[in-house]
């Protein structure tokens, strides 16, 4: 199990170079409120290849607001998912919901010994988590010295309730995994966005990228910077809002509507009654998004847009945010650039990359260094 203070180097993930080395192969593995989704990859960080995914879904109310409630539930999707996989891979990186983990940056006095720099982490922690140390996980990284001033280094503390880390272990450890990473989802999604940034016009140089990476239950807005996230907004609105217009409109139960809304089989008239009205609203939750960010930032206006998520690849969603944001949006997919094994279908890969974005950042741990 977990130790009561973590400083593992394994808990954030979020800083390339700073923790150990992850050299070895690793799955990441994404619980979300609906699947358990599942990505290998091989090659090297420059050439990253895809070696296998899967999606599995999750029985209802297994995962609730991000929370794990019933492990043993977990588990046995996550096993399953590792049947379809059919990786030999035990190592697994898994992450938490932004929303459950603290983060805060923080001046240090410089240090050459990581024991100083530790006892100083955590003397300065009590200021910033609203819980006793002994029932969290933390972690940090160096992020740099202090401009103009190199007795001082800026550093990054992370804290997240201890049961919250050790449900995600324990499911994990149930399937017969051994968690070798915890990360953060948003953490996750950049390091997803950095490989989208490479097919971005300039690569996303000196840009204001966004990132719409809606979910079941809620739609998180992520813009990246330069390999930095400078802005994060959540929404309670996602893809469990079509569900529920697919169950009113036709009169289904939620297990039929959403079983329909994956098959696409659904009346004539569902385009224009129920699809069309959805991904419209969907559109004007992006544009207030944006607008979030363009009244609490001082970094300019959006250059562009990737959307994320199950709802990515609906007819007309990317036209409609384009027309309602004025920025020129795409489905995201951070495979776009990789090598494929064989085993992969790249026309199922194509529907499935946008709801892959935190289990393709958490495989992405294996070339940390």
């Amino acid at each position: 199990m977990w130790p009561k203070l973590s400083m593992q180097k394994d808990f954030l993930g979020s800083l390339r170079g700073a923790f150990g080395a992850k050299s070895t192969p690793l799955i990441g593995v994404d619980i979300s409120s609906t699947a358990v989704k599942l990505v290998e990859l091989a090659g090297t960080r420059q050439k990253p290849e895809l070696s296998r995914y899967t999606i599995e879904p999750l029985p209802r109310e297994a995962v609730t607001d991000g929370n794990v409630a019933n492990i043993e539930a977990v588990g046995a999707a996550i096993e399953r998912a590792l049947r379809k996989l059919g990786s030999r891979t035990k190592s697994a990186a898994a992450a938490l919901p932004t929303s459950m983990v603290i983060t805060k940056r923080i001046t240090l006095p410089a240090t050459e010994r990581e024991d100083d720099l530790e006892q100083a982490v955590e003397g300065e922690a009590n200021q910033y988590i609203p819980f006793a140390l002994d029932e969290v996980n933390l972690d940090f990284a160096v992020i740099g010295a202090v401009p103009n001033d190199d007795t001082q280094v800026e550093v990054l503390i992370a804290a997240a309730r201890r049961e919250k880390v050790e449900d995600r272990v324990a499911a994990l450890e149930s399937a017969g995994l051994k968690p070798s990473v915890m990360d953060v989802e948003a953490m996750a999604v950049m390091g997803a966005y950095e490989l989208m940034a490479e097919a971005l016009p300039g690569k996303g140089i000196d840009q204001n990228i966004g990132v719409l990476d809606v979910g079941a239950t809620s739609t998180r807005f992520y813009v990246f910077r330069n390999e930095e996230q400078i802005f994060m907004r959540e929404s309670p609105f996602g893809g469990n809002q079509l569900t529920q217009e697919i169950q009113r409109a036709y009169n289904m139960t939620g297990d039929e509507a959403e079983a329909a809304k994956r098959a696409g089989n659904l009346p004539a008239n569902y385009d224009n009654d129920v699809l069309r009205p959805y991904v419209d609203t969907l559109a004007i939750e992006a544009a207030r998004a944006l607008q979030f960010f363009l009244t609490s930032s001082a970094q300019g206006q959006l250059d562009y847009m990737l959307l994320g998520g199950g709802c990515a690849s609906l007819p007309g969603l990317s036209d409609a945010v384009s027309r309602r944001t004025n920025v020129i949006a795409s489905v995201a997919n951070p495979f776009s650039e990789m090598t494929l094994s064989p085993g992969v279908k790249s026309r199922q890969l194509a529907a499935d990359a946008p709801s892959l974005l935190v289990a393709c950042g958490l495989a992405m741990r294996r070339f940390d260094a």
